[in-house]
């Protein structure tokens, strides 16, 4: 009988290159991001961060650890996230993760990133599709995630966030859109 090995915080600490853990198997990255992907990100970035300009509670961040339990480590593409103290990884369920998925990564995004936000209670969940240029908006409604809609170019707006934003999905895909 083969028994998988069951990693923790601890182990990955210590990996080289960029990993995922989730319920204590290692999922290696995807190599660095498409230009698309990539600018897409900055976009939203970009956005919320002007969002927030008033808003010192909250901030935007990329590609930062989200630390889910000890052996479930994930590192979304963008969180909004409000009140984090810790400097390492973020404790608390982000208020916004936005996942800019590939090829290699839609399954992960789609249904077990997808499971665990939902279980964490991230309040909304976005995918965005870069070869579609269309997004998905999913809202915490209770226990489970409502579909808001899709997305290619409306704008929405995030309630039932501490600092209330919006993103314009006309604006964030608008380079990439043939004239």
């Amino acid at each position: 009988m083969c028994v998988a090995e069951h990693y923790t915080y601890e182990d990955y600490k210590q990996w080289e290159g960029d990993w995922e853990l989730i319920k204590g198997i290692p999922f290696a990255m995807a190599p660095a991001p498409m230009r698309k992907h990539q600018s897409i990100a900055s976009e939203i970035i970009r956005y919320f961060g002007n969002e927030l300009e008033e808003c010192f509670r909250c901030e935007v961040l990329g590609e930062v650890d989200y630390k889910v339990e000890e052996d479930t480590i994930l590192r979304p593409d963008i969180v909004l996230t409000c009140d984090e103290t810790n400097d390492t990884y973020l404790t608390k369920a982000p208020q916004i993760i936005v996942e800019i998925l590939s090829k290699s990564t839609a399954k992960r995004d789609e249904k077990y990133k997808f499971d665990i936000y939902e279980a964490e209670k991230v309040k909304y969940y976005v995918l965005v599709y870069p070869d579609d240029l269309k997004a998905k908006v999913y809202k915490l409604d209770g226990k489970k995630y409502d579909k808001q809609g899709d997305f290619t170019h409306e704008s929405y707006t995030f309630e039932d966030t501490l600092c209330g934003v919006s993103l314009d999905f006309e604006r964030v895909f608008r380079r990439f859109r043939k004239s």
